[in-house]
C-alpha cells in the first residue's frame, strides 16, 4: 500500500507542479490580448502572428492544466450523489468513473489525435494566415500532454480508491482526500 501511495504522490506531484507552472498562461494571455487590442485601435497596426498566439496559449492551458483541475475535484460531476456520499462511497463511485470513463476517454483521445498531431509535428505547420505565428504544432502536441495527464490523474485517482476502500485513508494526502458535506458548504 505504502508503494501504491509513492506513486499516487509522484503522479498528483507532477500535476500539481505542471497546473501551477500554466496557470500563469493566463496572465500571459490576457495582457497579449489586451496589447492586441491597444495596437490595433490606438495605433492602427495589427501583428497577426500576435492575434494567433492568445487563442494558441488558451488551447494550451486548458490542454494542460486538465489533469490539475482534476486533482482539485474541479471537474463538473452530479453532485446530488457524490456529495453528500461518504468517502468510501465517492471512492467506489470514482474507481467505477475512471475505468469507464475517464481512462477509455484518454485512450480514444490519444489513439484518435496521435496521427493528427504527428502529421503537424512532421509538417512543423504553422499559422494558416500569411504573416500569423509559426509552431501551431507544439500547440497540437498538447493534446497528447491532456490525453497523457488525464490518464495519468485517473490513475492516482484509482489508488486512492483502492487506498479508501481499504481503509488506509491516511496513505492518502490532505489536499487528495474527499472533502465532507460541511466543509464543501
Amino acid at each position: 500500500m505504502n508503494g501504491l501511495s509513492a506513486i499516487m504522490r509522484a503522479i498528483t506531484g507532477v500535476n500539481r507542479l505542471i497546473g501551477v507552472t500554466f496557470a500563469w498562461l493566463a496572465l500571459a494571455i490576457v495582457v497579449i490580448c489586451f496589447w492586441v487590442v491597444v495596437e490595433r485601435y490606438a495605433f492602427g497596426n495589427t501583428r497577426l502572428w500576435m492575434q494567433d498566439l492568445y487563442p494558441w496559449l488558451n488551447g494550451v492551458l486548458f490542454t494542460a492544466v486538465a489533469a490539475y483541475a482534476l486533482y482539485h475535484d474541479d471537474h463538473v460531476r452530479v453532485d446530488i450523489f457524490y456529495r453528500p456520499a461518504s468517502a468510501v462511497t465517492k471512492a467506489w463511485m470514482d474507481l467505477v468513473g475512471v475505468l469507464v470513463f475517464l481512462l477509455p476517454f484518454s485512450w480514444i483521445v490519444w489513439t484518435y489525435s496521435f496521427t493528427f498531431v504527428a502529421r503537424s509535428w512532421g509538417l512543423q505547420e504553422g499559422s494558416s494566415n500569411p504573416g500569423g505565428a509559426p509552431g501551431l504544432f507544439l500547440v497540437k502536441g498538447f493534446i497528447l500532454v491532456f490525453a497523457v495527464t488525464i490518464a495519468l490523474q485517473g490513475i492516482a485517482m484509482l489508488i486512492r480508491s483502492v487506498l479508501i476502500i481499504r481503509g488506509r485513508e491516511d496513505l492518502v494526502p490532505d489536499d487528495f482526500r474527499y472533502q465532507s458535506m460541511s466543509e464543501t458548504a
